[in-house]
Order: C-alpha cells, then structure tokens, then sequence
C-alpha cells in the first residue's frame, strides 16, 4: 500500500476534481484498489462521490462514521480509533472514509499537541500514520486536503509517502511551492526534536515513526487548450509562459529537498479547462470520462469526454512510473 496526499495551500486549483477522477480511473480502468480520504472539512470530495441521502447522513443526522468518527477518540484522550468503516462510492468504483465538516474542531488540539511535544504530542501527530497500518488490503490511499498549512495537514503529509501538486497556471501557485518548501523543512524539523525527546517510542504505539514524504510529481490545471497546426491540444500562449516556468520552481523548491530517481519527470499531466463537464460530472455523482447521454452529455461533449479519458489515462500511467521509480 502506498499513500499519497493531494495538497497545495492555495484553493480553488481543482485538486479535488483531480483526486477522484484519478482515483476513479485507477479503480475502474487499471483495477487497483482505492481508499480516498475526506481530510478537507469542506468534504467536496464526499459531495463529490456521494449522493444526498449520504450527505444527510452527515450534516443533518449525524449517524454516518466519517473522519471525525476517526479521529474524535484519540482528541479526547482515549486512543486510537478501532473498526474503523468505508462507505462504497459506486459510481467512482472506490472506497471512501467519509469528510466531516467536524473534523475542524480537531484542528486545534493537533496544533496544541505539537507545540507541547512529549508523547501525547507525538501521538496526536502520527494519527494519520497509525490509521494507515490498517489499510494493507489497498494497493493506493488518497488524501484530499484542504487549502492550508495548518495541523490537520500537518498530520497528513506526515503520514504520507507522497504528494501529488495540483497546480493552476497562474503565478500564485507557482509561488505557493515555495512556501510549501519553507514549511515541510520547518516541520522535518520539529518532528525531528520531538522525536529525539521521546525517552520511550514504543510508548506512541506507531510502530513506524520515519518522515519519508516525497513529491511524486504534479498536474498542470485550468487552463486554456486549442488544437495547433498538427491537431495537438496545446496551452495558448498566455498560460505557456507560465507552464515552462513550472519545472524550475519546482526544482528549487521541492525536488532539492529529496533523493530522487535519476531522470524522473515530476510532471504527471495537464488537464485543460473542461468547462460544462465539470458540473455535469458533479451533477452526476460521476467521473468525467464516465459521462454519458443520461448525465446530459451532447453533441461536441462526447469528444470532451474521451479527451479527458485519455488525458487520465496519461495521468494514471505516469503516477504508476513514478511510485514504481521511487521503490
């Protein structure tokens, strides 16, 4: 089982489209077996994947077991979560632990955890790493996160063994790498002292305390694609400015920061704007290469439709290279 956290600190690049379509794709079309992980208290990724009845389970009820059903015990002083459950999400072939807009109120106590250190500190850190020792049956844990740099993020990318970069082609996300950079040699570094203070590990019952998350690479996002000369979708000239300004930023940013396979290209994919299909497919409860007649799709849109099939069939590949590069 490998996991990967999907997270930028700037909202509003489409990660979200990004995590359950890839997911979608690599349960559906390549048969892997998925987890995705609702860690974003705005949930879009359970709205996404789920239908009303789900959601009333959530919001108005409150009956379902979500991430905060996860995480509540341990905030509370009385260990980890046990018989944890995953709902089916159907349509996107994948297992889900659902989002919970509760799970902001955790915030604060992992934020308070680890600036006091100690065990308890350390344990509310490592949450996320203790739930994924009981996922072994998956081949890919995905995390959707929230636009922040804050404690429940933290956590996450603690626990990860990789992330994914969703980037829109603007020069705000370029320069959100950097500060992306600034924060994870920040946070290596506290969790560095915070475990070196820890007279008796074994007493965090996480059997495994190592910080290995690398940068698996990245996804061009929303922008605007016409078909050139030869036929090939290209950025039109505003968004390639910023396009070839992208692996460079990386470079300095990110990538110095690991040891990573020679000659390994972080660039996993570029999806154009996809306009009507993205409602449509959140209409749906679908994945946008799914679309069909019944989901509204007409005329031009079935072409829209293999397009993005082929352009997460891209994706999906590359992601496969890279994790099998990096073992």
């Amino acid at each position: 089982m490998k996991s990967v956290a999907f997270f930028t600190n700037k909202g509003g690049v489409g990660k979200t489209t990004l995590v359950c379509n890839l997911a979608a794709y690599l349960a559906n079309v390549k048969h892997k077996k998925i987890l995705l992980v609702d860690a974003d208290p705005q949930t879009n990724a359970t709205q996404y994947t789920f239908d009303d009845n789900v959601l009333e389970e959530i919001y108005d009820k409150k009956t379902a077991f979500t991430i905060y059903s996860m995480a509540r015990p341990l905030s509370q002083g009385k260990g980890y979560s046990v018989g944890n459950q995953y709902r089916r999400s159907e349509s996107f072939g994948i297992d889900v632990l659902l989002g919970d807009p509760r799970l902001a109120l955790i915030e604060d106590t992992l934020a308070s955890d680890w600036n006091s250190g100690g065990i308890r500190g350390v344990r509310t850190t490592y949450m996320f790493r203790e739930f994924l020792s009981h996922c072994d049956d998956y081949d890919y844990v995905f995390f959707d996160m929230g636009p922040s740099l804050g404690s429940i993020n933290r956590a996450v990318l603690i626990a990860c063994d990789y992330f994914i970069l969703p980037l829109s082609m603007d020069i705000f996300s370029i320069r959100a790498t950097e500060n992306i950079s600034a924060w994870l040699k920040e946070w290596k570094k506290r969790l560095d002292l915070h475990l070196q203070g820890l007279s008796e590990p074994e007493e965090t019952e996480v059997d495994d305390l190592e910080f290995r998350l690398k940068l698996l690479g990245y996804v061009n996002q929303q922008y605007t694609a016409k078909k050139d000369a030869t036929g090939e979708r290209r950025a039109v000239k505003a968004y390639e400015k910023i396009m070839s300004e992208v692996p460079k930023a990386i470079e300095n940013s990110l990538i110095e920061q690991q040891n990573s396979p020679a000659g390994l290209d972080y660039k996993l994919g570029s999806i154009p704007n996809l306009h009507s299909l993205i409602p449509m497919s959140q209409n749906s409860r679908k994945p946008i290469f799914d679309l069909k007649a019944s989901d509204g799709i007409v005329g031009a849109h079935f072409m829209k439709v293999k397009e993005s099939a082929d352009i997460f069939e891209r994706i999906a590949e590359n992601f496969t290279s890279n994790v099998k590069a990096f073992q």
